[in-house]
Formats: C-alpha cells, structure tokens, sequence
C-alpha cells in the first residue's frame, strides 16, 4: 500500500493507494491537481484524456471511501455514497479514509493527490 495525500478545499485526507499498473501510472503523474466533477450523488470522476492500464478490472461493487478507475470512459473514481450498484469494468485503485459526506453537497471540486 502506498499512502497518498487527497487535498481539497484546503482540507488533506489519506489514502491508501494499492498495488498495481493502474496505480503506478498514476503515482508517475504525481502531484497532480484534477478538476473531479459530481456525478450521481454518489461519486467525484475525473476523465483522463488516455486510457490507463487497468489488468485487474472486473465487476464488482464498491464501499464509500473507494477510488477505483473505471476503463469504458477512461474515468478516475472516489466514491462517497453508496447506491449498492454493482459496476462493470472496475479497476480498484485504493480507498479514502475520513468523513466522505461533505461531498454531497459540495459540488464539482478541485484535488490535488502527491505521495504522502
């Protein structure tokens, strides 16, 4: 597990980021500041330009703090509430820890991820 930063709204959250492709090409872009935008009531999303690699995506369901990278849209993933939808494609990436409410009703917001 490597542990990764999440600042937003002058706020810094932990994460725990696991190990694999997905990850490492993401820890290669840090720090990296993204515009994640609030879909569904229930999710932050970035939409990379390029595909990421993804070698264990599968279906599965996700737990309120995951961050997962979902292959069909090239999309990066915290999940803050949960709708007990089950997700194709899903590349689990790590999971936030911390109070995940506020972004409910915070609106799309802007994050900057480094190595802790």
């Amino acid at each position: 597990m490597k542990k990764v930063n999440i600042t937003v709204n002058g706020q810094t959250l932990t994460a725990n980021f696991e190990e694999n492709a997905t990850t490492a090409a993401l820890l290669a872009q840090f720090p990296l500041t993204l515009p994640m935008l609030n879909l569904y009531s229930r999710e932050l999303t970035y939409r990379f330009k390029q595909a990421l690699p993804a070698d264990e995506a599968r279906t599965s369901g996700y737990a309120v703090g995951d961050i997962a990278y979902w292959t069909p849209r090239h999309s990066f993933v915290i999940f803050y509430r949960q709708t007990r939808e089950v997700i194709s494609d899903l590349q689990k990436v790590g999971h936030l820890n911390g109070n995940l409410k506020q972004f409910r009703t915070a609106g799309n917001v802007e994050m900057t991820f480094a190595e802790a």
